[in-house]
């Protein structure tokens, strides 16, 4: 919103500067330059009338003439007899006749009046020549246009400094509507981070806006929807996860003893027997992560760490559900790169004997069995992976 405010107010106010520039200077120009005509105009017949009446020379005339200050009058007449150019200029002489606008001159030599502007000694003038037939002359009156150039930098940079301040001040409005029209989200988006990491008590307070306070209104219930939702679910898992506990333990013990007594039944019945252990094992484990996830739910979950050798601890694990022919590869390596001995590792060897487990029976019940296992111990850093025969998961479907 900030560069969308600051960007149109700079093309506005940029456009109508421009605008207004090019028209100030143009009409400024343009009038300028009419009134050095007419005063050429005067001038030049006030010296037509000098010559063909006073009896004096032309070069005290044309000291007569009064030009603007920083003005300059010249005179160029031809004499018919010898064809030759009389060059007449007030004194103290500024500008010759090369100096003049060479455009101009060869324009009043076919007869025409016009006028030109030009650059001499780093000024700019407006130059004037009007043709005089009776006395077969050309006047020439040069006008300073300084105060035309000066009027048109001030302006320039009053107009770059306006379209600066024009753009400073909407990125202002720009960042302040925006703060103002965004902070509602943003209280929105804290309130949800906060009920996303566990905060399902958190509310948005209310507004004296209308609109935002529809807003804070279905916020609010969603919330109250959503914290009851998951309170309701969490009691059902813990209610089942307690209530199945002791019909699971009831089971395990029940297994064991047929398990004790397994010789004493036919082969068919000792599959049965190994079959419904290791169903009840896995329903024992489930009922067990349900319980660690009630108590994760309602904070009482508390870690038993301990330190224990990682590599002699998975190896265990692998032995003792099963997967004791896997073959496990570790590397351990030190802070300095090089390969050390000592594998200790902080840790709760419960939650880990979990993960392992879970990761090798994902292994062999959906990717053809596991085919090694990688331990990597980098400074601390523990990285565990089972490698699997499985086709893994096709390229369009990943993440």
């Amino acid at each position: 919103m900030v560069v969308f405010f600051s960007l149109t107010a700079l093309v506005a106010a940029l456009s109508l500067s421009v605008v207004t520039y090019f028209s100030t200077r143009s009409y400024l120009l343009e009038q300028r330059t009419l009134v050095a005509q007419r005063q050429a105009f005067n001038n030049a017949q006030l010296m037509r009338s000098l010559i063909t009446t006073a009896d004096a020379d032309i070069a005290e005339l044309i000291t007569q003439i009064r030009t603007e200050q920083g003005g300059y009058a010249v005179l160029l007449q031809q004499q018919t007899a010898d064809r030759v150019e009389l060059f007449f200029a007030q004194s103290p002489l500024r500008f010759s006749q090369s100096d003049l606008p060479q455009e101009l001159v060869a324009k009043t030599q076919d007869g025409l009046t016009g006028h030109q502007r030009f650059s001499f000694a780093d000024n700019p003038y407006e130059a004037v020549g009007v043709v005089i037939p009776s006395i077969g002359a050309v006047y020439y009156e040069v006008f300073p246009i300084s105060d035309v150039a000066n009027t048109l930098r001030t302006m320039l940079a009053t107009l770059v400094i306006g379209v600066a301040l024009i753009t400073a001040g909407a990125g202002v409005l720009g960042f302040t509507l925006s703060q103002s029209v965004l902070r509602p989200l943003r209280r929105v988006a804290k309130a949800a981070n906060e009920i996303a990491t566990g905060g399902l008590d958190t509310r948005l307070s209310h507004e004296e806006d209308t609109d935002l306070e529809n807003l804070v209104i279905s916020f609010n219930e969603m919330a109250n929807a959503v914290q009851t939702r998951i309170e309701r679910e969490q009691r059902f898992a813990s209610d089942v996860s307690h209530e199945l506990r002791s019909p699971v333990t009831a089971l395990t013990a029940a297994i064991e003893v047929l398990v004790s007594r397994r010789d004493e039944f036919t082969d068919r019945n000792q599959q049965a027997i190994d079959i419904i252990k290791k169903q009840v094992e896995r329903f024992d484990r489930t009922v067990i992560d349900l319980l660690e996830l009630s108590r994760l739910d309602a904070g009482a979950l508390t870690q038993e760490v301990e330190r224990v050798q990682i590599n002699d601890l998975v190896l265990r694990i692998m032995n003792r559900y099963g997967f004791g022919n896997i073959p496990l590869h570790s590397e351990i390596s030190s802070s300095d790169g090089d390969i050390a001995s000592d594998d200790e590792i902080v840790l709760d060897r419960r939650r880990i004997e979990r993960i392992v487990v879970n990761l090798l029976e994902n292994a062999r019940d959906h990717a053809l069995g596991a085919t090694r296992i990688t331990l990597v111990i980098d400074e601390g850093v523990v990285t565990l992976g089972v490698h699997d025969a499985g086709p893994g998961v096709a390229v369009s479907e990943r993440a």
